[in-house]
């Protein structure tokens, strides 16, 4: 599988590092409900199909968001955690 850094172009895998779900991007506040952290951090979907993750390019120390599909490993698009969050 190969990935494109959105600073560096296409990479392949071996240059990145999955870190999770981009559900990270949209954390409650510090001052939010006890429910709505328990459900950021305990009630996940693990779908098979479309989904964003965060991914770490270690060559560049960069971090990007990929949309991408679990079933078949197809990446749609990639893109910086900033324009994933507009």
């Amino acid at each position: 599988m190969r990935l494109t850094c959105p600073h560096c172009g296409e990479r392949d895998l071996r240059e990145f590092a999955y870190k999770g779900d981009a559900l990270a991007l949209s954390r409650p506040e510090a001052n939010a409900e006890l429910q709505a952290w328990h459900e950021y951090l305990h009630i996940r979907d693990n779908p098979a199909g479309p989904t964003r993750e965060l991914w770490y390019h270690t060559p560049c120390g960069s971090w990007m968001v990929a949309e991408r599909d679990t079933a078949t490993h197809a990446v749609h698009r990639t893109m910086t955690p900033a324009e994933a969050t507009k």
